[in-house]
């Protein structure tokens, strides 16, 4: 396992190795998920500040699915690439919500998992996601299948670096072995119906057109942004 290699597929797939360095304030995602939410209203304030949105609903569902996509990559580019992936136990996981990738997260464990359906929803989804979802629901008022939605897109867009990289570097085992693992973790309850079709567009929205700068996102249910006076209806399945 390769976790060089991995970066290489793109920033968010990109994981540091070895206590925290940098002079960041890592902590433990542990540490937020079992209430410590100082770090993670900090960085839904800077969201905010960034995308210049009074919205903190807005601004808490672009950080969490930032957070989400770093989580799905850092887990299924390993997976995909050699078949395992880092245990990210959210003990050995820490995370500066300052920082961008890769500085922002770094992963002092040392034990890798067998790259399957199960062991990935295992330690992302129910290790992760949703302690973090919680986390988010503490923060403000942000509905539960918003975020759920963001996290099936956040696993599609990894899926989709994925293949952009297979298929660049001429690895087309890697694009196959990521949509199976995809494909599986799609079928579960837990995200099922969060994207549709083969292009897997979700089925929510994650509000970023409703920054003052924002649009549509590539994936996005909407054809045209709500409140443009054009077609709003969401696209058949």
């Amino acid at each position: 396992m390769d976790l060089d290699e991995s970066a290489s597929v793109g920033g968010f797939f990109a994981l540091r190795a070895g206590p925290p360095g940098g002079g960041g304030s890592h902590r433990p995602l542990a540490r937020l998920y079992a209430g410590e939410t100082g770090p993670l209203t900090a960085r839904v304030d800077t969201v905010a500040a960034r995308l210049r949105t009074p919205e903190r609903r807005v601004a808490a569902s672009i950080a969490h699915l930032g957070l989400a996509a770093r989580l799905w990559s850092t887990a299924l580019g390993p997976a995909a690439l050699y078949g395992r992936f880092p245990r990210l136990d959210p003990a050995e996981l820490y995370w500066d919500g300052a920082l961008t990738s890769p500085d922002d997260l770094w992963w002092t464990g040392s034990t890798s998992l067998p790259g399957t359906v199960d062991q990935l929803r295992a330690t992302v989804v129910d290790g992760h996601l949703v302690p973090l979802s919680r986390a988010f629901r503490q923060d403000g008022r942000i509905s539960p299948r918003l975020l759920r939605g963001n996290a099936g897109s956040a696993l599609a867009g990894a899926l989709r670096e994925l293949t952009r990289w297979s298929h660049a570097r001429d690895r087309p085992e890697v694009a196959v072995r990521a949509a199976g693992l995809v494909s599986g973790l799609l079928a579960h309850p837990d995200l099922a119906g969060t994207v549709r079709g083969p292009a897997l567009r979700r089925a929510t929205c994650c509000l970023y057109y409703r920054c003052p700068a924002g649009g549509l996102c590539g994936d996005c249910v909407f054809e045209h942004a709500p409140g443009s006076g054009l077609e709003t209806r969401p696209p058949a399945p």
